[in-house]
Order: structure tokens, then C-alpha cells, then sequence
């Protein structure tokens, strides 16, 4: 077993590395200076901005003076804000953060809990209505949930009970955090919900479990034991992805509810140029991404005994 985890860890810091290597290069093929705005700027200024923030040297003295700082965990000053990256990333993440965790637990155990109805309600109205709430789920975008969110329940349930129960915008109160994190989860809730409907059936109609009903065991005592432990196996692969996307793909829902999050600095430090701020923001989010999966994989080898198995015949 501590085989397997020093290979995962390995393996994701090779990844973080490969990713900051990328993320530099891949930044610098952005035309555009991030010093030319609207405002007219001299060439003479344009040089002692450009000398100020280390671009007037070659493109390899850069990246390695790039990567160093990576390595001492400096990610530089935002041309546009002019603060350090850390900074900005540590005043705004724990927002997007909270909004993430809410979405998560709530597609989880939503997903979770629709897809077992499912497979346990296999051609019933039960069946049919959750894969309905799935396939909306999953066609229809967060920043659409969100806006019709705002609508019904903001503006409309306001105009119908003349109570603001769901505030439109904010993260304030609870009820501000609902409406967004709701919204954020939904295309995850329905994907994670089909993907249990399916792993469910599959356990369902295993040589075990029907063993377990020939023993007169009851339903629910069947699936409490026997099924979820199995059936959720693909779940918890699937959770580190999901996260990372969930925090990733947030954006769009922090501009909509007007969620002080990171995601109005990613934008912006694309549209403006700013090279460290989008280098260190789009590292931070790949980190967590990779982080996110390497938790999944160490969790999936104590929860499936074979991983461990395997790791120590290595």
C-alpha cells in the first residue's frame, strides 16, 4: 500500500510540474501586451513596466525563473491589480470554495439517492421521473438553472407571496447561498445520478445479492448492506473530477448570483493580459485538480481491498 501511494504522489507532482510548464508557454501565445489598455502608453513607460515585471527577457529565462518561484511558492504580482497572485487567490477562493462544497454535497447525496430510487424503482414512475430530472440535468447548462432560478423563485415567488425568501443576488445568508449552489450542482446531481442508476442495476442482478433475497433478507436491508458499498465504487471515481469541475466550472455562476469568487479574476486577467494572474490562477485550479484525484485514488485503494492487494505485490 505504501508502494501505491508514493507512485500517486509521485505521479501528481510530475503533473503539477508538467502543468505549470504548459500553463507558461501556452500564456505567452496570447497576442495582445498586457500593458497596452485603453489609455495610450509611451514606449519608454511600456519598457520599465515590461523590465518592472521580468518580460524583457528571453522567453527561457523567463520560464525558469517562472518555475523557481513556482517552486518557493511565489506566483508573482498581477500587472492588472497589482497585488500578489496569492493574495487575490487567497481573499477570493474561500468564496468559490463554500459555493463549490454546497454543490458537491448536494449532488452527491441527491445523485446518490436518485439513482438508487431509480434502479430499485426500475420501470416505475419513479424510475421515469428521476432519469427526466437527469436528462435535464444534464442538457441544460448552470447559468440557464441559475438565471430561471432567479426568476421563479427570486423574482416571481417574491411578486406571488410579497416575501423575498431567496435573495436574487449576494452570499450573505443562507437562503443568498442555496439559489447558486442549487444551480451549480444540478449537471453534476444528474450525472452522478445516472451513473448510480446504472452501477446499482449492475450489483442488483449479481450472484450475491441474490443470494442475499433467496435468504429472505428485505429489500432495504439488501441495498443498505450489499448494494451501496458496491454500487457506489464508480461514484467515488468519479468525485475527484467532478469536484475540480464543479470549483472550475463556477464561474459563470459567481458572475450571474454576483459572487465576490475567482472566478471575475480569471476573466479578467484573461481579457487583460495579465500573465502571472492567469498563470497562477489556472496552476491553482489544476493543482486542486490533480490533488482532487490523487485523494480519489488513495481513497478508492482503502475502500476497495484489492487496490491494496495489489500494492503490496508490488
Amino acid at each position: 500500500m505504501a508502494r501505491y501511494v508514493g507512485k500517486r504522489v509521485l505521479y501528481a507532482f510530475l503533473t503539477i510540474v508538467v502543468l505549470a510548464a504548459l500553463t507558461f508557454f501556452m500564456m505567452h501565445l496570447l497576442p495582445g501586451d498586457p500593458f497596452i489598455g485603453e489609455k495610450a502608453v509611451d514606449e519608454s513607460t511600456l519598457e520599465m513596466l515590461r523590465a518592472r515585471y521580468g518580460l524583457d527577457k528571453p522567453v527561457w529565462q523567463q520560464f525558469l525563473n517562472y518555475m523557481i518561484n513556482v517552486f518557493r511558492g511565489d506566483l508573482g504580482v498581477s500587472t492588472q491589480y497589482k497585488r500578489p497572485v496569492l493574495t487575490i487567490i487567497a481573499e477570493s477562493f474561500p468564496y468559490s470554495f463554500e459555493l463549490g462544497i454546497r454543490a458537491l454535497i448536494f449532488a452527491s447525496v441527491a445523485g446518490v439517492l436518485l439513482g438508487i430510487l431509480a434502479a430499485v424503482k426500475r420501470g416505475t414512475a419513479w424510475d421515469t421521473g428521476s432519469m427526466l430530472v437527469a436528462m435535464i440535468g444534464v442538457s441544460v447548462p448552470s447559468f440557464i438553472v441559475g438565471a430561471l432560478l432567479q426568476y421563479f423563485l427570486g423574482l416571481k415567488l417574491f411578486q406571488w407571496t410579497g416575501m423575498r425568501i431567496f435573495p436574487i443576488t449576494g452570499w450573505d445568508t443562507e437562503l443568498s447561498k442555496l439559489l447558486p449552489a442549487f444551480a451549480l450542482s444540478f449537471s453534476t446531481m444528474a450525472s452522478l445520478s445516472r451513473l448510480m442508476r446504472s452501477s446499482t442495476l449492475d450489483v442488483l442482478s449479481s450472484d450475491y445479492v441474490k443470494t442475499a433475497k433467496a435468504k429472505g433478507l428485505s429489500q432495504g436491508k439488501i441495498v443498505r448492506r450489499h448494494v451501496v458499498r458496491n454500487a457506489i465504487m464508480p461514484i467515488v471515481t468519479v468525485l475527484g473530477p467532478q469536484a475540480a469541475a464543479i470549483l472550475t466550472g463556477a464561474f459563470v455562476v459567481e458572475k450571474i448570483f454576483n459572487i465576490p469568487g475567482m472566478g471575475r479574476f480569471f476573466v479578467n486577467s484573461i481579457n487583460s493580459r495579465d500573465y502571472t494572474l492567469i498563470a497562477g490562477t489556472t496552476l491553482f485550479y489544476g493543482a486542486f485538480l490533480v490533488i482532487a484525484n490523487l485523494v480519489v485514488d488513495l481513497l478508492y485503494g482503502v475502500i476497495d481491498p484489492r487496490i491494496r492487494l495489489a500494492g503490496r505485490k508490488e
